[in-house]
């Protein structure tokens, strides 16, 4: 067995790293019209971009499609042989192959070109070989030619894979840019995506809206505030008057408290039916915490741990109330559990 000291370990490693950092600056270097003519073809085509490779490239492939599809680009993976064997049906007019190659040789890959050639889809070709077949059988060739492996043996796709998938994310992120995909756009390609990129997002994005928020007018008796608490199961109500400003807001907890500090005991029984009766006004808490639509969830959160609350209502600028946002909704329904 070889033995290396720690330094020749480092060395050898560093010497791998730096083939491959040559490699990427000569696939940049490489780039040209077929680069150009590839982000027409995908921008064009009214379908999804289907990569095809097989080993390595493969692999690769399945990366480049899936950062594709994160960014806007619909993407699918297509294995060559299970192309040929049934998967074809995958592809569809209107959609766009890459074909992955370092040689351009690829047998399981050329068998599947023709036939794709038929249905009228555009090849693009990724390949460390513009003059292998593959490339002369593509619209469109991206050359992603290495000088060497960093492989000792030479053998091994290591330099090459990576500037393939170097190239792959350049395509991704240029047609992500032509798009105007936005961040907003990412998140909601990536919903259970961790709790600190959750709360990134604007409160507008979680909060409850519309016949969804717990709401009564003014002068509401308190028995159908409570129903109307229990019907949308927030655990609280909101109370705003004619012009949809907001008042005041009424909890269950509210709801206890009211009911100890009033008696429950059978000879105030009568005073205990008659609260169902009295205007919700009464009772509830006037002027509540709020925020605005455009506050961060991280601050909602912090706001919502500063006062012990659970809800909070969210006001336009006008004043009006435009929703209300609950605890849950800001973690991420589901996606976290509490131990009480």
């Amino acid at each position: 067995m070889v033995v290396l000291r720690e330094v020749d370990i480092l060395n050898r490693a560093k010497e791998v790293i730096d083939i491959e950092i040559e490699g990427l600056k000569r696939v940049r270097a490489q780039l040209g019209q077929g680069f150009k003519r590839a982000v027409e073809l995908i921008l064009d085509s009214k379908g999804r971009v289907v990569v095809c490779g097989i080993g390595k490239s493969g692999l690769i492939g399945r990366k480049i499609s899936a950062t594709f599809s994160s960014t806007g680009t619909p993407s699918v993976f297509l294995h060559p042989v299970e192309a040929l064997h049934g998967d074809l049906g995958v592809v569809q007019k209107g959609d766009v192959v890459i074909a992955i190659s370092n040689s351009g040789n690829t047998q399981e890959l050329l068998r599947l070109i023709p036939v794709l050639k038929e249905r009228g889809v555009p090849i693009i070709a990724f390949t460390g070989n513009p003059l292998s077949r593959l490339a002369k059988l593509s619209d469109c060739i991206i050359d992603t030619g290495v000088e060497k492996e960093a492989c000792s043996l030479g053998l091994a796709p290591t330099a090459s894979t990576t500037a393939t998938l170097a190239v792959g994310d350049a395509l991704a992120v240029v047609l992500l840019s032509l798009r105007n995909f936005s961040e907003q756009d990412f998140r909601r390609n990536h919903p259970s995506g961790t709790l600190g990129e959750r709360l990134k997002i604007q409160v507008r994005e979680v909060m409850i809206t519309g016949d969804k928020i717990p709401l009564v007018l003014t002068g509401t008796p308190v028995k159908k505030a409570v129903a109307e608490m229990d019907k949308k199961g927030l655990g609280t109500v909101l109370v705003v008057d004619g012009d949809g400003a907001l008042i005041g807001i009424f909890t269950d907890g509210d709801v206890r408290r009211t009911l100890l500090r009033r008696g429950l005991s059978h000879t105030n029984f009568q005073d205990s039916h008659d609260l169902g009766n009295i205007p919700i006004d009464d009772i509830m808490t006037q002027q509540p915490k709020f925020i605005s639509p455009d506050v961060l969830a991280a601050d909602a959160l912090a706001i919502m741990e500063e006062h012990l609350i659970t809800v909070l209502p969210v006001i336009e600028e006008t004043g009006r109330l435009c929703g209300i946002v609950h605890l849950h909704d800001l973690l991420g329904k589901g996606e976290f559990k509490f131990l009480v």
